[in-house]
């Protein structure tokens, strides 16, 4: 097979990407061995912000092979092999995450061969195709929360994260800037909470979030999920007079993430304060970037547009501003010894 990893990933026309694979890959599918006449996109180019027009996200597949890849019948890592390219030569979109398997489509595929929903999901062509394969069935309703991309001007981005290189997205919008606090980012349902990750690790520190869920999942509504932080254990900041151990981040119906005060009223309805607001109005970059941040007490702060935006636009519409040295994985709070718990308000400590 040829030796992808000595590629270097490029960028190239569609006329010159759809060559390119045919000959690396002899015109022959690489599936099944008959005449390939299709230099399939491995994954979806609609991912790309540049098309993904590259050598080691394509394949070259028989008409057969194509459908089925389409269907998502043909895994990726499948695929993958059978074009010779290696786990180091892989090429991904920027805000997908490395150590995680998705479908064609980009939704996540988890341990158990289920699948979370992605970008691209209730797209009506992919939900078209999805159907025909039969394979609906396997996703799960749950949600994983976007990668958030730091600001240009952020110190404590590290080599894993991503750096939005313009902020020409937020001009002229009107955008809401709140204090990014140090706890854990968690997704709530009607009849389910996780972390990041789905198949969340027992730990102690998740059992007054858990509880007070159950408090509260009979009012969310079925097709709703609301993200907030999970305060409750000290992290690197000690936190000593919260409002509660749990705030509103954002409240999403579908793939669709509300507007600012539609879920802020959504938080009010549920007895839970969302996180504190630096800055409201039309981006103004010199004033946003020069907002004082106690990093004492925070570990930074998030932009995000006031109005509602779709899961797929979310790189394009929130980011973040986290100080210098925050926590590495050295020391990381999950790991470390027993926890300390932080502390409400008095008049709220009952």
């Amino acid at each position: 097979m040829p030796a992808a990893d000595v590629i270097t990933p490029k960028l190239l026309e569609r006329d010159d990407f759809r060559k390119a694979v045919f000959l690396r890959d002899k015109h022959t599918c690489v599936i099944c061995k008959a005449p390939a006449v299709d230099a399939h996109h491995i994954l979806e180019r609609r991912l790309f912000s540049d098309g993904g027009y590259y050598l080691n996200n394509g394949a070259s597949l028989c008409s057969d092979c194509h459908l089925k890849a389409e269907m998502t019948t043909i895994s990726v890592e499948d695929i993958r092999a059978a074009c010779g390219i290696s786990e180091n030569s892989k090429v991904l979109p920027e805000h997908l995450y490395d150590d995680q398997p998705y479908d064609k489509w980009g939704n996540p595929i988890l341990p158990n061969g289920r699948r979370m929903r992605g970008e691209l999901f209730d797209d009506s062509s992919v939900q078209k195709i999805l159907n025909e394969a039969n394979v609906l069935s396997l996703f799960s309703k749950y949600v994983k929360y976007p990668r958030t991309w730091h600001l240009p001007w952020s110190p404590g981005a590290t080599k894993d994260d991503r750096i939005i290189k313009t902020t020409d997205q937020f001009k002229g919008q009107e955008v809401v800037v709140t204090i990014k606090m140090d706890g854990e980012n968690t997704t709530m349902y009607n009849d389910y909470i996780h972390a990041r990750s789905l198949s969340d690790k027992k730990h102690w520190s998740k059992s007054w979030i858990k509880n007070f869920h159950g408090s509260i999942a009979h009012d969310i509504p079925e097709d709703m999920r609301l993200v907030v932080e999970n305060l409750y254990a000290k992290h690197s900041i000690k936190y000593i007079e919260l409002e509660s151990y749990c705030y509103g981040i954002s409240a999403w119906m579908n793939m669709t993430c509300l507007e600012w005060d539609t879920s802020c009223e959504w938080f009010a309805l549920l007895g839970i304060p969302v996180v504190p607001v630096l800055y409201r109005g039309e981006w103004d970059e010199e004033k946003i970037s020069s907002i004082f941040v106690d990093y004492d007490l925070n570990e930074g702060y998030v932009v995000r547009l006031v109005r509602s935006f779709h899961y797929k636009d979310f790189s394009k519409s929130v980011a973040k501003f986290v100080r210098k040295g925050h926590v590495t994985s050295d020391d990381h709070w999950f790991y470390g010894k027993a926890g300390e718990v932080n502390s409400l308000k008095e008049s709220k400590n009952v």
